[in-house]
């Protein structure tokens, strides 16, 4: 029998740790609080750079590259007579013309006075050419930030619903329909513009599919439960088959819910689910993560019918047998 160690070479006990399990708790309920709005703002914001990338930056760009075009009027130094050249102002057509120190250019002295503050605070640096004081000009006039995003949303507003009307004529949908099947027969580009269009259609499409409640069936055998959207009334046909009233049902598949299987149930084989139309959608293509908060008053009544089910279903052993 092995004797015991001396306080002071006994092992050193972990009971210790225990005391860091509320820390723990506490840190990880924060972080189940906090995650969700976290991530929510950080997809927005990685969403709103995408869009300023991609969208408002070129448009930006382009509108100042057009307004420059169409407003500027920059006057290279060679062009003047010889001894105009040089001047720090000179004359053209009564309108006095400043020297840029940029590239010896010359623009309107009242172009030139509107940024003056921006200039000269270049001159620390690399002077600014002709061309740099049109782009500050027309940026500090034109393209000031709370002119240009309003008058740029409602452009695309104006853009979106021209483009709708268009298509819902009988031209443009031939139209884009031409155009559609000859995307389709790009080899790699049909891919990435088919998966991206059937998301864009689950969602903003109007839905000729009305969903009228949620609810169970066995399905693809008995014992696996399957959810079901109810879309209509069974077929006549159908229903003296089966000598009672059926269901005509959609079986989504996960976690893309706008295809699945069209099928015809007996209603005495469903069970009508105490959960919305959205509840169902986000089981569906979360792929069973996330599921919607039981209900005390409904969940027993629930089991009961799902055990009624299965007793209907499965029939006993004859005795002596088993």
């Amino acid at each position: 029998m092995t004797a015991p160690l001396p306080p002071s070479q006994e092992k050193p006990s972990f009971s210790f740790l225990s005391g860091f399990r509320p820390v723990r708790l506490a840190i990880w309920r924060g972080l189940a609080v906090l995650l969700p709005p976290l991530l929510t703002i950080i997809i927005f914001l990685w969403a709103g750079g995408i869009v300023k990338s991609y969208v408002l930056d070129p448009l930006f760009q382009g509108a100042r590259h057009v307004l420059i075009i169409t407003t500027a009027s920059i006057v290279p130094e060679k062009k003047l007579p010889a001894a105009d050249r040089g001047k720090p102002t000179v004359k053209i057509k009564d309108v006095e013309f400043s020297r840029v120190r940029g590239d010896g250019t010359y623009v309107p002295t009242l172009v030139l006075d509107a940024i003056q503050e921006s200039v000269s605070a270049a001159e620390f640096g690399t002077p600014l050419t002709g061309l740099e004081v049109y782009q500050r000009y027309v940026e500090q006039t034109y393209l000031k930030p709370h002119l240009f995003f309003p008058v740029f949303c409602f452009l695309f507003f104006l853009l979106v619903y021209l483009v709708g009307k268009f298509i819902a004529a009988g031209l443009g949908r031939f139209i884009w329909t031409r155009t559609e099947n000859l995307v389709e027969m790009v080899p790699l580009v049909r891919e990435v513009y088919g998966a991206v269009k059937q998301v864009s259609d689950f969602i903003l499409a109007e839905r000729t599919v009305q969903f009228s409640r949620v609810v169970a069936v066995q399905w693809p055998r008995q014992g696996v439960w399957s959810l079901a959207f109810v879309t209509s009334e069974g077929l006549y046909d159908i229903e003296k088959a089966a000598g009672e009233p059926v269901y005509c049902v959609l079986i989504p598949t996960s976690p893309m819910p706008m295809t699945g299987f069209t099928m015809h149930v007996k209603r005495s084989e469903t069970i009508e689910l105490a959960i919305t139309l959205d509840q169902a959608l986000q089981v569906i293509v979360s792929c069973g993560v996330v599921i919607p908060p039981r209900r005390n008053n409904a969940v027993p009544e629930v089991l009961d019918v799902v055990q009624q089910a299965i007793e209907n279903t499965v029939s006993p052993l004859p005795v002596g047998e088993g």
